[in-house]
């Protein structure tokens, strides 16, 4: 799967990806989710064409946000991109607090291959992208679209937790561009 002009992998998954989306809109958007997705495999595909890892981008909301399985993912697509797809997707235990999944989130990434963390990278980047816009769009009412039970300070301590746990790829246009989002909405 050298050959970035070769696609069929990865053309299989956005078609999988699309169909699993259907339908959806992106919470507070008014667009269709697939066009989050879709940006994070554009994001991934400036540090790498590897099509597993394109392909785990354009799925890594699937098994969170879908009725799709992890399992769906490993039979449909393979182990690599399987892994890839789970080191992306947040726990699911109704027990924990938003702080304690989003801390258990922030150290799986921390411990995640390199490889993982370009992907999680493409997502976290789109993530802030859309933050630092609604934030210049509508200011603090955008903290009101989390899930987060303190708002500003809670989602400012997780994306500063995954800048940390994404350093190793500090020499990425990608990763600097999330770090200086990251200033700039939430200061230094």
């Amino acid at each position: 799967m050298n050959n970035p002009l070769e696609t069929t992998f990865f053309d299989k998954a956005v078609k999988f990806a699309v169909e699993a989306h259907s339908g959806t809109e992106r919470r507070g958007k008014a667009y269709p989710y697939i066009i989050h997705p879709m940006e994070a495999a554009s994001i991934v595909a400036t540090i790498t064409n590897d099509q597993e890892m394109l392909a785990a981008a354009i799925l890594h909301d699937t098994v969170e946000d879908t009725d799709v399985t992890i399992e769906q993912i490993r039979e449909q697509f393979g182990e690599r991109v399987a892994e890839l797809v789970q080191h992306e997707t947040a726990p699911l235990d109704e027990n924990l607090s938003w702080r304690e999944c989003k801390t258990i989130q922030a150290k799986q990434l921390a411990d995640a291959p390199y490889d993982s963390k370009v992907v999680a990278l493409g997502d976290k980047l789109s993530n802030m992208r859309g933050i630092a816009w609604d934030y210049r769009k509508i200011g603090d009412e955008v903290w009101k679209l989390f899930h987060a039970p303190n708002g500003k300070s809670d989602v400012e301590w997780y994306y500063r937790s995954l800048g940390a746990a994404l350093s190793e790829l500090s020499e990425t246009l990608a990763y600097q561009e999330f770090m200086s989002l990251l200033e700039a909405v939430f200061g230094s």
